[in-house]
């Protein structure tokens, strides 16, 4: 496919469909009810964490842990220790999660802040971009800190990158606190939107196949690498910039789909 007739039609579905009002029903959310980024990296890490399944279930499940951690994610988790932070999640469930996992990961992240002032400040301080020219190598480095004050060798709700998902949700986290538009609220400013990676899910699977930026079969981490540099070829400074807009293609009703997608570039051709 040409490339411009391709950034043509990415730049115009950025334009209708990366917009504050087609976010719900989404996690992402919730991250705009903070402006300090310290309580915005906590609120991201949950959110994202807890996004499988069910999309009202998971909104309904991170409101309910906010709602536990008094609506001051930072406050809480770094003034209740581990045994307070079991406390206030006891009982909690979100599918096959307990609060007491929830917990020990939050009890991880709070001794990841302690020692560097913040998550971000901890993924900063790991000497990245990576050969892919990508922030894993960083992500790899905060998850398996955060994994090692929560006592967990490894955890379905934070996978490391180097196991071989895709980590999707992970991608997720990382894109809604490094970017900053409409949609992405940022907060880690102090990182470069060129080392994210596009969060790997069906759609934009399906998205990176239309596109010509994968024949790979597998939605691993090589898959979102691969997709990612497609991207990166349009959008250097920002691969992930159409993540949202592509994505709506295929959860909301009222937008476009992902059929549709190549004839708009087709027809631009």
């Amino acid at each position: 496919m040409n490339a411009e007739s391709v950034r043509q039609v990415l730049e115009e579905l950025y334009r209708r469909l990366n917009r504050p009002e087609l976010v719900h029903p989404d996690p992402l959310e919730f991250l705009y009810a903070f402006e300090n980024p310290l309580d915005r990296e906590i609120v991201a890490l949950t959110a994202s964490s807890l996004a499988y399944g069910r999309v009202a279930q998971i909104l309904k499940s991170v409101n309910e842990v906010l709602e536990r951690l008094d609506g001051a994610p930072y406050e809480s988790v770094l003034g209740s220790g581990a045994s307070g932070l079991r406390d206030r999640l006891s009982g909690f469930r979100h599918r096959f999660t307990r609060g007491e996992e929830l917990a020990a990961i939050l009890s991880g992240a709070s001794g990841v802040i302690r020692e560097y002032g913040s998550l971000g400040c901890c993924l900063e301080a790991t000497e990245y971009p990576d050969e892919n020219g990508s922030i894993l190598r960083g992500a790899e480095s905060l998850i398996g800190r955060i994994l090692e004050r929560a006592g967990l060798d490894c955890t379905y709700l934070l996978p490391r990158p180097s196991m071989g998902s895709a980590c999707k949700r992970l991608n997720l986290m990382l894109r809604w606190l490094v970017r900053r538009d409409e949609v992405d609220p940022g907060g880690w400013d102090f990182i470069p939107s060129s080392t994210l990676v596009v969060p790997l899910d069906v759609h934009m699977y399906r998205a990176g196949r239309i596109l010509g930026f994968t024949t790979r079969r597998s939605s691993d981490m090589r898959t979102a690498l691969e997709i990612t540099r497609g991207f990166r070829e349009i959008e250097p400074e920002d691969p992930a910039r159409y993540d949202f807009a592509l994505t709506r293609l295929g959860i909301r009703k009222d937008c476009s789909t992902l059929a549709g997608l190549a004839a708009e570039i087709a027809s631009h051709s």
